[in-house]
């Protein structure tokens, strides 16, 4: 006979840029100096004002995917076809040569500064390991190890899956689940008894179509208004919240139906 009581959560797979590090905003000025640069020159070229590229773009069209695919996703919102250029080369005016210039300048930014991270992300990690629930950590940058490894906080996590894994695999970019599932099978265990938390729209449109237990959606906005969060409850956040410490209640009401 098959139960229908819910099952204990096993897992917690959290994204890493602006869950547990603070480099959300770091991403975002890199992309905005070099595709501002490049549609101040595009424009008057080809007879068009200059739009500049905004937070929102940031989030539509960027967060949470690999650095070439959101600059041909963003250029396409804008209706503009460049060439894909040399893999090696810094053009500004090339999808490779924008994806090297913003990789330079967060890498330059990497070379003076210490990645800060998130108290209520450590918090919330710090209880659910002494919970016994496994832990993974995933991102579309290829450059997480580095990232981790100056925020001090690489032991933290059982797994890890990264833009390099995404490279070597074949995995398919966010809003497909492939990151998110390959990081629960390395843990052992399936979304039914995971939780996924995200900040990109993308990414939880990845965990609702992946069906997870529980989605939740991080808006680490200071803006004070709610246009991230309602973006990320439209794309299947079960919870979105500014405090990750508010997981912990999910995590309680899942324990408790899987006692009775």
């Amino acid at each position: 006979m098959v139960s229908n009581k819910p099952q204990a959560i096993q897992a917690a797979i959290f994204d890493m840029d602006g869950v547990v590090t603070q480099t959300m905003h770091v991403h975002y000025t890199a992309w905005q100096q070099v595709l501002d640069n490049f549609l101040r020159a595009y424009a008057p070229s080809h007879d068009q004002l200059f739009l500049p590229f905004t937070l929102e773009d940031y989030f539509s069209y960027v967060d949470g995917v690999p650095r070439l695919e959101g600059i041909r996703r963003f250029l396409a919102s804008r209706d503009i076809t460049v060439s894909e250029g040399e893999p090696d080369s810094f053009d500004g005016d090339t999808v490779h040569g924008l994806g090297n210039l913003k990789n330079q300048r967060f890498q330059a930014w990497l070379d003076v500064n210490s990645v800060p991270t998130y108290a209520d992300a450590l918090e919330l990690i710090r209880v659910l390991k002494q919970r016994g629930i496994k832990i993974g950590i995933f991102s579309a940058s290829r450059n997480s190890e580095r990232v981790l490894t100056s925020a001090g906080v690489t032991g933290l996590f059982d797994v890890k899956v990264d833009g390099l894994d995404a490279d070597r695999l074949a995995l398919p970019p966010k809003p497909h689940p492939a990151m998110l599932i390959e990081t629960l099978t390395r843990l052992g265990t399936k979304p039914a008894r995971a939780i996924v938390i995200e900040d990109s729209v993308s990414g939880v449109r990845a965990g609702s179509a992946a069906a997870f237990r529980h989605v939740v959606g991080v808006d680490r906005e200071p803006t004070g208004d709610d246009d991230h969060g309602c973006a990320l409850r439209k794309a299947g956040a079960d919870l979105v919240t500014r405090d990750l410490t508010e997981v912990l209640a999910l995590c309680n009401l899942v324990a408790s139906e899987a006692r009775t």
